[in-house]
């Protein structure tokens, strides 16, 4: 960091300070919700989910043959492939817009094409069959079946969008950040599918299996498991190469994705709470099917942080309050896929005019899905 940038940071901070009326009720809810929301996050999502999600990017970054991933996602794989297989891997995962970013960062360093990785991005948290499952009991059949469709053609056309605009900029693939012996050990293939699978599988359980005994036990045994092919399929250096991966995305990702969380939670508060903005103005904002009604519903949908199968819920209870059929789409669309904390972190990964392009296209899509299902639901 520059020297500028680390006299900007103290004179903002300092005036943020200075300046902020701290004793005003609407800025002392919005610090609470702050402090509240990224605890919520700390408790509920970093160790069972996030630090597991960053463990495996770090393998897929190491372990992982940049060849074989730009086999399946590179620029020069066929569209027929690619891009069903970068769907249904996100959609397997059953993760959240944020868990989803150290997996998405570390098959985009290891050489994946961006649409494809884009693709992977927002079906990891939008193509989530339970929560679509949930949405047609709670919602009804027709808002069940319109998230499916849409979900999974949006994934494939924002990641056919982007490898149309920026595929040819596609970085190198990156490789591990310790020296390697220029030969890799050999090592039956089934050995690296069963490593990455247990860390797949503490994740999995972690976020589908409900709390209790079972539950703890099933990651205890994952754990244990993962531990012991670690000490004993791999060499010393392979396995700091590991950790050292791990640690640069956690490096990466983690203090921006906290700044973000604690900006939603300012401003927009937890699920159900009320930060600095009245929850009012959305659901003013998101009455009826207009097309601003739509975009407003899909880009504070965007901006929201849903932790996995909340976005039902609090989409019924703002149908509840008078939102219409189309804007609860276009928010059940984009909500679950982005939020800040997530579009800061892909600013830092991809850059601005990338990560700028896929939240346009996440937001308009939505938007658009929604404005024609609250039409043709009339």
């Amino acid at each position: 960091m520059s020297e500028w940038k680390k006299a900007a940071l103290l004179v903002g901070g300092f005036l943020i300070v200075y300046w902020v009326p701290w004793d005003a009720e609407p800025i002392r809810r919005g610090a609470l919700e702050a402090a509240l929301f990224l605890q919520e996050y700390a408790r509920r999502h970093t160790l069972g989910c996030l630090v597991v999600a960053l463990l495996l990017a770090g393998a897929i970054n190491v372990f992982v043959s940049g060849q074989a991933v730009i086999s399946y996602f590179g620029a020069g794989a066929r569209k027929l492939v690619a891009y069903p297989v970068a769907a249904v891997s996100g959609a397997v995962l059953t993760v959240c817009s944020c868990t989803i970013l150290p997996l998405f960062a570390g098959i985009y360093a290891r050489g994946a094409g961006i649409g494809p990785a884009s693709t992977f991005l927002y079906a990891g948290p939008a193509i989530n069959i339970l929560a679509i499952v949930l949405t047609a009991r709670v919602l009804g059949w027709d808002m069940g079946l319109a998230r499916a469709i849409g979900a999974v053609g949006f994934s494939v056309v924002i990641g056919l969008v982007m490898e149309r605009l920026f595929g040819a900029q596609d970085p190198q693939p990156t490789q591990p950040s310790l020296a390697s012996p220029s030969a890799q050990p050999s090592r039956p293939l089934w050995k690296e599918g069963a490593f990455l699978g247990g860390l797949a599988g503490i994740l999995l359980a972690s976020t589908l299996l409900p709390s209790g005994p079972f539950k703890l036990g099933m990651i205890a045994v994952l754990v244990a498991a993962v531990v012991a092919m670690a000490l004993g399929w791999y060499e010393r250096w392979e396995v700091k190469a590991w950790l050292s991966s791990t640690w640069g995305f956690a490096w990466q990702i983690l203090p921006v994705l906290g700044a973000g969380v604690v900006v939603a939670g300012f401003l927009l508060g937890r699920p159900g709470h009320q930060g600095l903005l009245p929850t009012g103005w959305v659901a003013q904002l998101v009455g009826g099917n207009s097309a601003i009604a739509n975009l407003g519903a899909a880009a504070a949908g965007a901006l929201m942080y849903f932790s996995t199968l909340t976005e039902v819920p609090i989409v019924q209870g703002l149908m509840g309050a008078g939102m219409g059929k189309g804007p609860a789409l276009a928010l059940l669309l984009a909500g679950p896929a982005v939020s800040l904390p997530n579009m800061l972190v892909i600013f830092r990964v991809v850059g601005l005019r990338r990560a700028g392009v896929f939240y346009m296209l996440v937001i308009g899509l939505s938007a658009l899905a929604g404005w024609i299902f609250g039409w043709l639901a009339g």
